[in-house]
């Protein structure tokens, strides 16, 4: 009975310690996330009527991204310029500023409406690729535990703000970019000493199925937005919170057990699911078939991220070229409600045009089947594996086999699921110092836990537990 709950608190440590350290990283996308909501895509006062700020946001967001293409690699690392973050925080700021005063000054806002969107989208693009730049110096499954709490942590900070008067709230919106970018600085700050991103620059093919995937499915969320019942949609809504806290929930409690495999064919069943569904919405309602569409979509763009940031680590190279295709991409939602708009825009009568938009939907669906059940291959290019520790990256034959034997070394000795991580780090050569700092512990506690391991396996320090696990100390 002891070993059992002395297991069973070792995992739920182990669980704790996969989130040490997160505090700063939601106060980043998170507020973010939120800030995005409130005064762009879904804001509960709406200074600029009769103007789709939404859309220039998002062309914005296209431009800047692709632009930034031509000179990025040679600032790489982005974080280690430190007026990039000063940027990002006074255009987000001075959008924030326009959207308060729009509202507060009565008249002619045109300007407003139109610098607002210009100033924010240019912004966000330097946030998200510093962010992403950041974010990927972590494991993969830190890197998707992180990514759905800060999604479920933006809809409570919407969901309070909806709650405030209105002076209040724009007070927030003002602090909201200051204080993202106060906590994208922190967590960059705390990253592992051994762990900073990657600098250089991809020498070798896209994962252009990774893009056309979520160009696909971008179109075809943008082909029914307009549709989509109240609280489904990708920005902090009712259906955002479901699918993160969904995710979220299963990753911390299963991680050891998480297959990313299918996770990724299950945005394809959802928005199959949801489009089923819109022809009988006069019976069903309109409200299942949004949130599964509005799912889906999110679902889609978080693994897509992973698989982006697998594929970076995996060969070595920076994940902000991928970043930036990536946010451009937010463009195809904007073309599918033109699509949608144009289409009924036509001397049609109403069912032609939804059995017009049904056929480029079924095509969509098609060609996204084709990419998807194509799963050998794009497990074989981007590594898709069980989430675990390490991660996803795929290893080398010497990997696997130094994880062989460090795995029946803890078996043998009976290691904890903590120790037996810190031993294979130890067996990786990385310093006390960077382990603590990867595991977000005290090099006390870790002291500690190397103590047990050389104590559990009759040893007496690193180099002797280096030798009986066949790792040759490096000169």
């Amino acid at each position: 009975m002891g070993k059992i709950f002395t297991k069973l608190n070792t995992t739920a440590e182990l669980r704790r310690d996969h989130l040490s350290g997160i505090l700063p990283f939601l106060c980043g996308m998170g507020c973010i996330r939120a800030w995005i909501t409130l005064v762009i895509a879904a804001p509960t006062i709406m200074p600029f009527a009769g103007f789709d700020h939404h859309n220039l946001f998002d062309y914005t967001i296209a431009i800047v991204s692709l632009s930034s293409l031509i000179f990025i690699k040679r600032i790489l690392p982005l974080n280690n310029h430190p007026n990039l973050r000063v940027i990002a925080c006074i255009c987000m700021t001075a959008a924030s500023f326009l959207f308060s005063l729009s509202y507060i000054i009565p008249g002619p806002t045109y300007i407003f409406s139109l610098a607002c969107p210009i100033l924010g989208g240019i912004g966000f693009v330097i946030f998200s690729l510093l962010w992403s730049e950041t974010i990927s110096a972590l494991p993969l499954l830190r890197i998707f535990l992180y990514t759905t709490a800060c999604n479920i942590f933006a809809v409570v900070v919407v969901f309070f703000c909806a709650g405030l008067d209105t002076s209040r709230m724009l007070l927030i919106v003002l602090l909201l970019p200051s204080i993202a970018l106060l906590g994208l600085k922190v967590g960059y700050t705390n990253l592992p000493a051994d762990g900073q991103p990657f600098s250089a620059a991809p020498r070798t093919s896209y994962p252009w199925k990774l893009f056309l995937l979520l160009g696909l499915y971008s179109f075809a969320y943008g082909l029914r937005q307009s549709e989509l019942a109240a609280g489904a949609g990708m920005h902090s809504s009712a259906s955002t919170l479901i699918i993160n806290v969904v995710l979220f929930l299963s990753v911390y409690f299963f991680w050891n057990r998480f297959n990313v495999g299918t996770l990724y064919r299950s945005p394809f069943v959802l928005i199959i699911c949801g489009f089923l569904l819109v022809p009988v919405e006069n019976f069903f309602g309109v409200n299942l078939s949004s949130y599964l569409i509005s799912m889906s979509y999110s679902l889609v763009s978080i693994v897509i991220a992973l698989l982006m940031y697998d594929f970076s680590k995996r060969l070595g190279i920076t994940i902000v070229i991928f970043s930036a295709i990536r946010a451009s991409e937010q463009i195809f939602v904007v073309w599918g409600k033109d699509a949608a708009a144009l289409l009924n825009g036509l001397p049609l009568a109403e069912d032609t045009v939804d059995i017009l938009i049904t056929v480029l939907i079924v095509g969509i669906i098609a060609v996204s089947a084709l990419i998807l059940l194509s799963e050998r291959e794009l497990a074989s290019k981007w590594g898709v594996r069980i989430l675990e520790p390490g991660g996803l990256v795929e290893k080398t034959p010497e990997e696997e086999q130094l994880s062989i034997r460090c795995n029946e070394l803890a078996q043998r000795c009976h290691l904890t699921p903590r120790e037996a991580e810190i031993m294979h780090l130890i067996a990786q050569g990385k310093t006390n110092a960077a382990i603590a700092s990867e595991l977000f512990i005290a090099e006390g506690t870790l002291k500690a836990h190397t103590s047990h391991i050389y104590e559990k396996t009759g040893l007496t320090n690193r180099k002797e537990l280096k030798e009986q696990l066949g790792v040759a100390d490096k000169k």
